[in-house]
């Protein structure tokens, strides 16, 4: 039986199921939001305890990448992700979930060639594209203030 392409997808427009798209929409927004709304209070708590707001802001940072990285070795954050969808692709929280992910799966092949050799396998293309683009952006920044 040969079929086009444009059979293929009708058909597999008919079997698949729909997407509840409205819904994931909103469960995006309130855990992205309630995931923005602990780093506000981390700022505040810190702030409010008489540190620096650039300080507040590292330890912003660092406190949601370190709940990030617990909740994923304790395999929550993978169970939020499956019902909150790309709310929890807050950047900070959702790099760190993709370094320490792999690294939990590929603990058992040992540290070098399992966990350090793989840590990056999500992540690194990020890093990668990244920095290099931030990069190109402060040369191309740089050449223009010579103007």
């Amino acid at each position: 039986m040969d079929i086009t392409g444009q059979e293929y997808k009708q058909m597999n427009k008919q079997a698949a199921p729909r997407s509840p798209v409205l819904k994931n929409c909103v469960l995006a927004f309130l855990v992205g939001g309630l995931i923005c709304a602990v780093g506000q209070v981390v700022v505040e708590l810190a702030t409010g305890a008489g540190m620096a707001i650039k300080e507040a802001r590292l330890l912003c940072s660092l406190t949601l990448i370190a709940l990030s990285a617990v909740l994923t070795g304790l395999n929550v954050y993978d169970n939020i992700a499956k019902h909150a969808g790309a709310g929890t692709l807050v950047p900070i929280t959702g790099f760190a979930n993709s370094i320490v992910s792999p690294a939990i799966e590929f603990k058992s092949e040992g540290l070098v060639l399992g966990m350090a050799a793989k840590m990056f396998i999500i992540a690194g293309p990020v890093l990668v594209y990244g920095i290099s683009t931030s990069i190109v952006y402060g040369l191309v920044m740089f050449v223009l203030s010579l103007f």
